[in-house]
């Protein structure tokens, strides 16, 4: 009895022995729980589970995941076809892309994909003589979050095709006209947003025309009308042609009248 016990327990721990041997020591990272990263120090992979590379890496990504604990290192991937928003906020273009991460700062891991290169990175500090990424690109800053959205959108875009085009039996231009009226919908009213919040925001100044010239026109407008033989009255000083040419010569006075100076030559002419 007593034996049989025995035996029992050596198959159990043999057993949790596997299953623990059999676990993967690397962690799955997706939209929510990339953030981690930001902490600690991390080696990530990028993969697709169609890529011919990426399933030779992953041998050696596990057997590196094994040294995690005694490198105090946190090793993870990303599936790429799973996490889109991901793959724009790490700005993904080729398949397998490695990252370290050190307390928030990203570089791309360029060196070879071997167990043993993988440990001499982390134990030798390589990591140190590589550029880290700048900080408006990257992953938390304003741009990369932008892009994710994008690729988040994207992949929405596609699942609506997929969904409209199997599973409801719509042709591709049905799809395709549906994704362009929504276009055309969301463009309308986020235009409609922007010109509300302008106005909002800055408002347009409403010039009023003056008034003084209205004003003056009402007021010579009140006036009562002159009779026309007001308007003919002469004014002072003003003569008509007429008169002028009936009016007697001027007299002038002697005191007016100025003398010639006589030569003496012409003098003595006049007395003889």
């Amino acid at each position: 009895m007593a034996a049989s016990a025995v035996r029992w327990a050596v198959a159990a721990l043999w057993l949790l022995l596997g299953v623990a041997a059999g676990r993967s020591q690397v962690r799955v990272l997706s939209e929510g729980t990339w953030r981690e990263l930001l902490e600690g120090e991390w080696m990530v992979e990028f993969y697709a589970p169609w890529c011919p590379a990426c399933q030779n890496l992953q041998p050696e990504w596990e057997s590196f995941a094994e040294w995690g604990e005694d490198l105090e290192v946190n090793i993870a991937k990303v599936d790429v076809t799973e996490q889109p928003g991901l793959s724009g906020r790490f700005i993904i273009t080729a398949l397998p892309t490695i990252y370290h991460c050190k307390d928030g700062e990203f570089r791309r891991y360029q060196g070879s994909r071997t167990k043993t290169d993988f440990i001499n990175f982390i134990s030798d500090q390589e990591w140190k003589s590589v550029e880290p990424v700048s900080s408006w690109l990257g992953p938390s800053s304003v741009l990369m979050s932008s892009m994710s959205a994008l690729f988040q959108l994207s992949m929405w875009i596609r699942h609506g095709h997929n969904y409209f085009t199997e599973s409801l039996g719509m042709p591709p231009w049905g799809s395709y006209a549906i994704f362009a009226l929504a276009t055309l919908f969301s463009g309308l009213v986020l235009g409609l947003v922007m010109v509300f919040l302008a106005d909002c925001l800055c408002p347009s100044k409403r010039t009023r025309p003056p008034p003084y010239p209205y004003h003056k026109k009402l007021a010579e407008s009140a006036e009562p009308w002159k009779p026309l033989e007001e308007e003919a009255e002469p004014r002072d000083g003003d003569v008509s042609k007429p008169e002028l040419e009936h009016q007697a010569p001027p007299v002038l006075l002697p005191s007016a009248l100025r003398q010639r100076a006589v030569p003496p030559a012409a003098a003595a002419v006049e007395k003889s």
